[in-house]
């Protein structure tokens, strides 16, 4: 077992507990791993332990992290702020932002996700 998946497996345990403590099914939890400064490797060997849903707040690490690792098929998730100038890329290359607090940059990745595509999933900040 690498360290990365005896952490990911202790992470599980603890949710794990933590859902059934609270009367809640472990199945309902989701793990969003943020990997921001994570080599594109450690997020492989995450991957390989079972992580699927990876959070990135540096939209070029991002993009080349996604690039890279495309064939895993792994879902990417923007997180933090989001500049105008970069909306284009973020709605290029990843399946939800966390989160959108003005109109013009949900208009603006709206406008910009591709048609081939699933529409992307936004959390809206008020």
């Amino acid at each position: 077992m690498t360290p990365i998946s005896a952490r990911l497996q202790a992470v599980r345990t603890r949710i794990d507990a933590a859902a059934r403590a609270a009367g809640r099914d472990p199945s309902e939890i989701s793990l969003l791993a943020v990997s921001k400064t994570w080599p594109a490797g450690c997020v492989r060997d995450a991957a390989t332990a079972g992580q699927r849903a990876f959070g990135e707040n540096y939209v070029q690490e991002g993009c080349a992290k996604a690039a890279e690792l495309a064939a895993l098929g792994l879902e990417w998730h923007f997180i933090g702020p989001l500049q105008a100038n970069k909306t284009r890329r973020v709605a290029e290359t990843f399946d939800w932002v966390h989160s959108v607090e003005r109109l013009k940059i949900a208009e603006r990745l709206s406008e910009q996700r591709p048609a081939d595509r699933a529409p992307l999933d936004v959390c809206l900040q008020v």
